[in-house]
């Protein structure tokens, strides 16, 4: 396989689905926007009459106040046209409550910004993401092994369908800490692979573990408990370093295949001889087991 291929696909119609009824939210929330804007162009024009009616109320209004000083209107009609004005002013008021209600439920001007649009957005959004989901594709380049997908077989979140093996090799050696005291980035050493018997190939280190389960502390509120011992020498630790081969093998081994490391901590000839006879010893032995 290479990086980008498809591996396998997941019925694709709850998820068509569920972006189609993201889309129809998504546009029926532009439509009640849009049907909000009429709402509010309307109401305001009704603003506009509610107050020319309020000015020529109160015009009326200030004219029976100055004939009411000469005696020349009577109380109740100076109370009557003072009740319309009072009604004319409650429904400015009232109007401009409805279009201030108006333009909180209509939100931002700009739809990149409005609230509502941006729920039912994200949501399509999601949507879609899942349904680009429903696709698998290769993320490296590698080989597919132990398959068992078939069509018709029901897939459940977070669990593995099938294992793909990617073409890098990685190389991992556990050493006890104190032999790795010398040891750090391009460090030297040698590999001995027990598919490949009498071969010795060259490396170097490239990393080395910050870390083992060993040293985790366990947060679980329950009191501390040591590590017993009956020995008088404790098993050393060991800790973890990865090597990369000097040059590629002419045939990736399997995931999970064997193999020896031999590290040239020392630059002194007897050590890296010594060294070097141990790995060939081991190399040579691997045609017995």
């Amino acid at each position: 396989m290479k990086k980008g291929d498809l591996l396998y696909e997941l019925d694709p119609t709850p998820f068509s689905n569920k972006v189609q009824a993201a889309q129809i939210a998504f546009e029926q929330a532009k439509l009640s926007n849009q049907q909000l804007d009429a709402q509010i162009a309307a109401a305001r024009a009704n603003l506009r009459t509610a107050q020319f009616t309020a000015r020529n109320d109160k015009v009326t209004l200030d004219r029976y106040q100055r004939l009411s000083t000469m005696q020349n209107v009577s109380q109740s009609d100076l109370d009557k046209v003072r009740t319309t004005w009072q009604t004319s002013e409650q429904s400015v008021s009232a109007l401009n409550a409805s279009i201030q209600n108006l333009l909180i439920q209509r939100g931002e001007r700009d739809d990149a910004h409005n609230v509502t649009l941006q729920k039912y957005r994200n949501a399509l959004e999601e949507a879609q993401l899942n349904l680009a989901w429903s696709r698998i594709y290769a993320e490296t380049d590698g080989m597919v092994s132990n398959l068992q997908l078939s069509p018709g077989l029901y897939a459940t979140a977070a669990t593995p369908l099938l294992a793909l093996v990617s073409n890098h090799t990685d190389i991992v050696a556990d050493f006890r800490e104190k032999s790795l005291r010398h040891t750090g980035v391009n460090t030297d050493a040698a590999v001995v692979f027990d598919a490949l018997p009498g071969k010795v190939y060259p490396a170097h280190v490239t990393s080395s573990d910050a870390g083992i389960l060993a040293g985790q502390e366990q947060v679980n509120g329950q009191l501390s408990q040591p590590e017993q011992s009956t020995r008088w020498v404790r098993d050393a630790q060991r800790m973890r370093i990865h090597v990369e081969l000097d040059e590629p093998l002419d045939k990736p081994l399997p995931t999970g295949a064997r193999a020896t490391v031999q590290l040239y901590n020392s630059d002194g000839p007897f050590a890296r001889t010594f060294a070097g006879v141990q790995i060939h010893l081991v190399s040579l032995l691997h045609y017995v087991y």
